[in-house]
């Protein structure tokens, strides 16, 4: 039998790696070799053998901890085209555009990285005043409203590595920069879902943000709207939650 047909506990050799990749993608946080094979169950030095390649090819890497891995950059560039195809992002502009209309401020859809959101597509406010994020940009988790809307999804565990390990810097003066004062942030974005962006990490800009999910309830990116607070103080950023959420089950059911 050739070897790219040959089975090892019942799963082809050219099929490995690809499960590899999807039983991460499932997990959605940093996964050990071990966990994963609790789903294949293949030999362990098998396993160990199919993450060192991907980490030598750059599709996955080490986590801080030295035993877990994360999506690398070869795989997140891969995620975004498929999220990016021209298809799905006729649809998703379409969503934003009327949102943006209805509203009256720039729209964005952004995608959690390994330390950052990226903003994947925006639609701009027709007011002359408006604030410059080009799709591209990364921007902290931990002073922005899609930031703090993909933290809420993590678990205890993970948001904790997060809020002590970061470098908060203190972008505005109302930037959270206390690990502790941001865990107890995202607990409150969980209860209400919603996060909010109070000037933290521009001065005078305020935003919010909702989730979108996939189909197995996991946030795969956010929906938020930013302007100046001059014309979009924080209750009127609240009154658009409704909104948002709508549009964004509209872009969820893209994705399906």
């Amino acid at each position: 039998m050739a070897d790219g047909a040959s089975k090892e506990n019942g799963i082809p050799t050219n099929l490995r790696l690809l499960l590899v990749l999807e039983a991460m993608a499932k997990a959605g946080v940093p996964v050990t070799p071990t966990e994963v094979n609790q789903t294949l169950g293949l030999p362990k030095p098998t396993i160990h053998r199919l993450f060192a390649t991907l980490e030598t090819e750059g599709f996955i890497q080490r986590e801080i901890d030295g035993r877990g891995y994360s999506p690398g950059l070869r795989l997140r560039h891969m995620s975004t085209g498929i999220i990016s195809s021209l298809r799905i992002r006729t649809a998703r502009v379409a969503v934003l555009s009327k949102l943006a209309d209805e509203i009256g401020e720039t729209c964005n859809i952004a995608l959690p990285d390994r330390d950052a959101m990226i903003y994947l597509d925006r639609v701009e406010t027709k007011w002359p005043l408006r604030i410059q994020l080009p799709i591209g940009s990364r921007v902290p988790f931990y002073c922005t409203a899609s930031g703090k809307m993909y933290l809420s999804s993590l678990d205890n565990r993970h948001l904790k590595n997060y809020a002590t390990a970061t470098a908060m810097e203190a972008r505005t003066k109302a930037t959270i920069t206390r690990p502790e004062t941001l865990i107890e942030e995202i607990r409150n974005v969980r209860e209400v879902g919603y996060a909010l962006d109070r000037c933290e990490f521009m001065e005078g800009m305020t935003a919010v943000a909702v989730p979108v999910f996939e189909g197995n309830g996991r946030l795969v990116s956010t929906l938020s709207v930013h302007a100046p607070e001059q014309r979009f103080p924080l209750p009127r950023a609240v009154e658009c939650v409704d909104l948002l959420k709508d549009c964004a089950k509209q872009l969820s059911d893209l994705l399906h």
